[in-house]
């Protein structure tokens, strides 16, 4: 891991147990950001982005911290498998963190405490995919608008913070808390946030999900349907395939981005779940799943082992397929939303293969 020192911003490189205590910036992006090149030849004092890096650094100091981390230069992205790594260590970077710097270069200061909430909850900051992680796994999280005016921390804004984010108090205080909620509500909270690269929408929740892959820039959306795939590796959570459609429909078992989970916020996985494993095949995903079909037609619900919560009764979901051919377990996704179905409804239990 690549630090800066907090009073030269000269960098430094540590390894496993020998990594310092260290602060660590969450931004967005803008014009002028000074990459690891350019702050080591010292080309880029001149560039906006090094004001925010200074800015980070004394701010370190003064809360008596000899290191810091900034994206934009403790990583050569030059480097494919540097940035490789460090997309994969990311998450765990900001949550061995000692404390975690978010600066709001869009909420101005001192502004009134009316203004300044809702220049908060207008910031890009919320808006990005990346930030997701970076709010969720450090343990001390403190805000600065742009002059670096404290702006509270997660703790004093997590009642605004969770109504911007949908993002539960449980997780905000404590990111172990994760565990607790299924696939689909962690899917829900990057549904509304943008990556400039469509590959990194995916990247960006590996931390979240607690898996790793290679990057693979130019995949475009598959980029998201390996990382589902790298989810259902190590869960039974049928909530994953509990996403409705959005335009135009695609046809596939995995859903092509967090978008389109954003209506499930509330879909949980059920807790005396019997559901078998599942895999991905070349040619589809083989599964268990129950079926009810309807009399002459090809098109069958599945029901997946999860329901809403903020329903009363709690009925299971379900999705339509459509069997390939009359004899075959082969069945396509189609489009339409996810009913309610009861839990008492008579079963069948095949196996078969969705594409």
């Amino acid at each position: 891991m690549r630090l800066l020192h907090t009073k030269t911003l000269e960098l430094h490189e540590f390894f496993g147990d020998e990594i310092p205590p260290y602060a660590i910036l969450s931004h967005t992006w803008g014009e002028g950001e000074v990459s690891f090149q350019e702050l080591r030849s010292s080309s880029g004092k001149n560039k906006a982005g090094y004001d925010k890096i200074r800015g980070c650094c004394e701010m370190a100091v003064s809360d008596g911290f000899q290191y810091a981390w900034v994206d934009t230069c403790c990583i050569d992205k030059t480097s494919s498998a540097e940035l490789s790594e460090a997309i994969n260590s990311m998450y765990n970077w900001y949550r061995h963190s000692d404390v975690c710097y978010v600066y709001l270069p869009d909420v101005a200061a001192n502004l009134g405490t009316k203004a300044t909430e809702d220049a908060i909850r207008k910031s890009r900051w919320f808006t990005r995919g990346w930030t997701l992680q970076e709010l969720i796994a450090p343990s001390d999280v403190i805000f600065f608008d742009s002059k670096w005016g404290d702006l509270g921390t997660k703790e004093s804004l997590e009642t605004v913070i969770t109504d911007i984010t949908k993002i539960k108090g449980e997780v905000l205080q404590d990111a172990n808390n994760m565990g607790e909620f299924s696939v689909a509500q962690k899917m829900s909270w990057a549904s509304e946030r943008f990556t400039t690269r469509v590959e990194d929408i995916a990247y960006c929740l590996l931390g979240i999900f607690g898996v790793n892959m290679p990057m693979l820039y130019g995949e475009g959306h598959q980029a998201f349907v390996r990382l589902q795939e790298e989810i259902m590796k190590s869960t039974l959570d049928h909530s994953i395939f509990a996403w409705t459609a959005i335009y135009p429909f695609w046809q596939g078992l995995l859903a092509l981005s967090p978008a389109y989970f954003a209506n499930s916020g509330n879909i949980v996985q059920c807790k005396d779940t019997t559901a078998s494993p599942f895999t991905s095949a070349n040619k589809g995903i083989n599964l268990h799943l129950h079926l009810k079909t309807f009399d002459k037609s090809s098109i069958c619900l599945a029901i997946l082992d999860c329901y809403d919560a903020m329903v009363d009764d709690r009925e299971l979901l379900g999705i339509f397929l459509e069997r390939q051919s009359e004899k075959s377990d082969v069945f396509r996704r189609i489009e339409g939303g996810m009913p309610f179905m009861p839990k008492s409804m008579g079963r069948v239990s095949p196996q078969f293969l969705v594409v």
